[in-house]
């Protein structure tokens, strides 16, 4: 008992013990990738939309070389990361993964040039097994807390025998070890170490200091206590349903669709949601050893899950929904986003679980009643259903690896403001980077009034790269700007760019200056 109280108050512990967590997106750098300078910059400044931890912060030179005498510091937002003075001419590369407040790591790359660039590339930061190795383990850790935990509840609560747990026993097995590679793996990526830093203490330390730490400890205790629940024990009722409450609880102290404001709302759901992916899929292999061998006893199990699965089915609806609403934000991000691909997947594999449901609830289950016969059947279809639901499984495991459209920060336009006596032209250029650009020309006087005009055009060239002048004319939109779409711009570089405003049909305003494209 005194062990069943203490995993009762870590549970409870690390269920409640959570904070408002969201996703980092960067915001800003400065200096911005792409940037040719003519002096190396004091530093680089990256500026995010909520504050984030330094994972790992790597500095290459113009050389190639991988310089150790960077100096990192963390502010709220801010990372600045202090440039060495005797760093030297060419492409420098400077390659960040800080850790988001949900516990994920945001990694990318800051690119700029001092005086010619060179070939300089970005340091790899991890081996490719570890993104196999995270996604393998986040499996192994949803079938410990789905199929295991919930068959546990199943046997416990709905079928009231033990028939049919070996499959939830086995679960649980895979479970508890993927969620302890899990919370391992997490530190190794938050840091960009290869698999073999597993067995070092940093990645560990810093997996304990994020979200996930909990997340997973309160996994852990809810897998011990089904196992527990498995036992012939008086409690063991009591063991089961506390472990399934633990299900619920372990998914809604991270990830991204937890820690979505409003929190208020989206941990209720993804608690009720977890809730209910435990109860259906959890009955799935206890009930396929029901009906594999029909009794007395075996239509009152079926008859009870089936009645208490439609309001399952449906609180799974409904919650799943408005976290798709939360996520995704638009119904057109269901395409345009790797996160809205998944989820559609998802949701194709789920409609077709509930049309097989709905045949063994409206059709097999009944037919049960009054001929053993059609338990080959069922247990046909409750077979297909543990192939899709092992599906789903796998498919929900990839949104470990991409953001959710709600937390995807659009690119800032890259402004560029020419001034002279006469006129005052600003320029934004979206995104600014080789390929395909959008350009706004506002075109002022020199006091920075409207400035009326009877055409412009857009001239741009690259001569380093032996880019001949490429003239666009301008449109006059709605908004009163003058608008340049689908430039090509094949290259990155300075870009030279010139304006040329035809105010009367004596007077034309031509006004110069340097466009920085950056890298794709």
């Amino acid at each position: 008992m005194r062990l069943l109280a203490a995993l009762a108050t870590l549970l409870l512990v690390v269920g409640f013990a959570t904070t408002a967590l969201a996703h980092a997106a960067l915001v800003s750098a400065e200096p911005a990738s792409g940037s040719m300078l003519t002096t190396a910059p004091k530093a680089v400044e990256l500026r995010f939309n909520e504050a984030v931890t330094p994972g790992a912060i790597r500095l290459i030179d113009g050389a190639g070389r991988a310089r150790d005498d960077a100096r990192v510091r963390a502010s709220g937002e801010t990372i600045s990361i202090a440039i060495p003075p005797d760093l030297p001419q060419g492409t420098t590369v400077v390659s960040y993964r800080v850790i988001s407040q949900d516990g994920h790591p945001i990694a990318g790359s800051v690119i700029f040039s001092i005086g010619t660039p060179t070939a300089t590339q970005p340091d790899a930061m991890a081996e490719r097994g570890l993104n196999a190795l995270i996604w393998l383990a986040r499996i192994g850790l949803y079938l410990g807390l789905f199929v295991g935990v919930g068959g546990v509840f199943f046997a416990r609560w709905i079928a009231w025998s033990m028939t049919g747990t070996t499959v939830p026993s086995v679960a649980l097995a895979i479970g508890l070890p993927s969620a302890v590679i899990s919370l391992g793996v997490v530190g190794l990526d938050l840091l960009g170490l290869p698999l073999r830093a597993l067995t070092t203490i940093a990645p560990w330390k810093v997996a304990f200091a994020t979200s996930a730490g909990p997340a997973m400890l309160g996994a852990i205790a809810t897998m011990l206590f089904a196992m527990m629940a498995l036992r012939g024990l008086w409690y063991a009722r009591v063991l089961a349903a506390v472990a399934f409450v633990g299900v619920g609880l372990s998914l809604a102290m991270t990830g991204h669709a937890a820690t979505a404001p409003p929190e208020v709302l989206t941990r209720p759901a993804i608690f009720l949601h977890g809730l209910g992916v435990a109860f259906w899929i959890g009955a799935l292999a206890p009930l396929v050893a029901v009906v594999s061998e029909p009794t007395a006893a075996t239509l009152p199990v079926v008859n009870r899950f089936s009645r208490l699965a439609v309001p399952v089915v449906g609180m799974l609806a409904l919650t799943g929904l408005v976290l798709a609403i939360v996520q995704l934000e638009k119904l057109s991000a269901l395409v345009e986003t790797r996160y809205g691909l998944i989820l559609s997947i998802k949701l194709a594999l789920v409609l077709t679980l509930l049309a097989l449901a709905a045949i063994n609830r409206f059709r097999l289950t009944p037919a049960l009643a009054s001929d053993h016969k059609t338990a080959p059947a069922l247990k046909r279809s409750i077979l297909c259903e543990c192939a899709i639901a092992l599906g789903i499984l796998a498919v929900v495991a990839g949104w470990r690896f991409t953001p959710p459209p709600r937390t995807i920060v659009p690119e800032t336009p890259l402004a560029i403001h020419i001034h002279t006596d006469k006129a005052m032209f600003q320029v934004l250029v979206s995104p600014g980077k080789a390929g395909v650009d959008d350009f706004v020309l506002q075109l002022m006087t020199g006091e920075a009034m409207p400035l009326a005009v009877k055409e412009a055009t857009l001239t741009l060239s690259l001569p380093e790269r032996g880019i001949e002048p490429i003239e666009r004319a301008a449109e006059l939109g709605p908004d009163g700007y003058w608008h340049v779409g689908k430039v090509e711009l094949p290259f990155a570089g300075r870009w030279h760019m010139r304006i040329d405003a035809l105010v009367t049909d004596f007077e034309k305003i031509t006004l110069e200056d340097e466009l920085e494209v950056a890298p794709p």
